[in-house]
């Protein structure tokens, strides 16, 4: 395949996001996918009788598509391919391709799966490594990415004095176990979820807050 040239350079497709999720640093990354191929990549045609060159083809063009509508990990891509009937070393060589193009990345998308888990779901470290692992990020991609994870203990307090007040209608003890039970539920340990929900409850009865029954 050969590039487009519009005015001046490569036209790209709609840059894709991961829905609901940018990287921790407010930068979104982005998964630009040219209509065609950008050049670095190409390969010389393959005769027209040449099955091998036109089920990758095939499957550059399915796995294009795909990633227009969100990132996909490494095993992710691999897995989608093969469910198409795709021959196991051509799926490898269409991933091993678009990796180095930059369209598949795994450690951008453990990025953007850590801040979807921190700022929108509020979620722990475990719940967040579970949902990393589940999608497919290596190990070692997961531990670097949860480096930059701040202490459960300070957001598991973040979060639960953003919801103390909301159970003034309650006695002391429900409320308890209603905030120990929201962030149990967001991975977060249960020695974790008590100090932040005792602390967090004995600051709004200090201030005056909420007066619980």
């Amino acid at each position: 395949m050969t590039a487009r040239e519009g005015d001046g350079g490569v036209r790209l497709a709609p840059v894709t996001y991961l829905p609901g999720a940018i990287p921790v640093d407010e930068e979104p990354v982005r998964w630009a996918i040219p209509l065609e191929s950008a050049g670095g990549d190409e390969v010389t045609a393959a005769p027209l009788d040449d099955p091998d060159a036109d089920v990758a083809e095939d499957a550059e063009e399915a796995l294009t598509r795909r990633l227009r509508r969100s990132a996909l990990s490494e095993r992710e891509a691999r897995t989608f391919l093969t469910q198409r009937g795709v021959d196991s070393a051509i799926a490898e060589a269409t991933v091993e391709l678009f990796t180095r193009r930059g369209w598949i990345d795994d450690a951008a998308l453990a990025e953007q799966l850590l801040y979807a888990g921190t700022s929108r779901k509020g979620q722990g470290r475990r719940a967040i490594a579970q949902t990393l692992s589940a999608r497919g990020i290596p190990r070692d991609v997961t531990d670097a990415a949860l480096v930059s994870l701040p202490d459960d203990d300070d957001r598991a307090l973040e979060y639960e004095r953003s919801k103390a007040h909301g159970l003034r209608s309650y006695d002391l003890d429900t409320a308890m176990r209603r905030l120990m039970g929201q962030l149990a539920r967001r991975g977060y340990s249960g020695s974790v979820a008590a100090t932040a929900a005792r602390t967090a409850l004995a600051e709004q009865r200090s201030s005056g807050g909420v007066q619980f029954r």
